[in-house]
């Protein structure tokens, strides 16, 4: 639940940023916080195995 809410945060303060600079980082900063939310949902429904293969 914590990282859906980063996620809603990092897209409304994109939404009111005008500076391209900022506006950049906070489009990587929230690319990374979705691709966490993703990983965390396919370890969650075991469509991945986050152990190491040895």
């Amino acid at each position: 639940m914590i990282i859906e809410q980063q996620i809603n945060e990092l897209r409304a303060e994109l939404q009111a940023c005008n500076d391209p600079v900022e506006r950049r980082q906070i489009e990587a900063e929230l690319e990374l916080a979705q691709g966490e939310l993703t990983l965390a949902m396919a370890e969650q429904d075991g469509s991945i195995d986050v152990e190491p293969p040895f």
